[in-house]
């Protein structure tokens, strides 16, 4: 095996629709599965969207600069506790499977409405899971945010 394609990073890009399972399995793209074995993925129950609640899935190396990006801030900060314990409360260990899928957690499920579909979002970095009527909200609200947000490229 090419041990150079193991080293290379994973992009999170397009967006699929997928079945979820009688037991919240949802199936993961084979293409944005590491090729690292007993991959663990932390999914966060990410409620600040207008349209409501999706997970957010963030692959090993995307957690570790998110625990950074907290634990540089002062420790005086009560907001960095807060960050931790809403964080904490709300998210979960998945593991993918070795057919590539991951269990969602009932009640992260429920707060996200995700039940017989979901529909896996790609940000590059990491991706998100929705329910597919509050991603066409959110998507309906990027696209008039689009003009403004691609000038930052500039």
């Amino acid at each position: 095996m090419n041990d150079t394609k193991k080293d290379e990073p994973t992009y999170y890009n397009s967006r699929f629709l997928h079945g979820v399972d009688e037991k919240r399995r949802v199936q993961i793209p084979s293409k944005w599965l590491s090729n690292k074995a007993g991959l663990e993925l932390t999914l966060v129950l990410w409620p600040r969207e207008s349209a409501g609640a999706c997970l957010r899935v963030l692959p090993p190396a995307q957690m570790a600069k998110l625990m950074q990006s907290i634990d540089d801030m002062p420790n005086s900060d009560p907001r960095k506790v807060a960050l931790k314990r809403i964080i904490g409360s709300g998210s979960a260990q998945a593991s993918v499977d070795k057919t590539g899928r991951i269990c969602l957690p009932d009640e992260m499920a429920r707060e996200a409405a995700i039940k017989d579909e979901a529909m896996l979002v790609g940000l590059l970095d990491r991706f998100e899971i929705w329910n597919p009527e509050r991603y066409e909200k959110v998507q309906a609200t990027d696209a008039v945010l689009a003009a403004e947000a691609f000038k930052l490229m500039e």
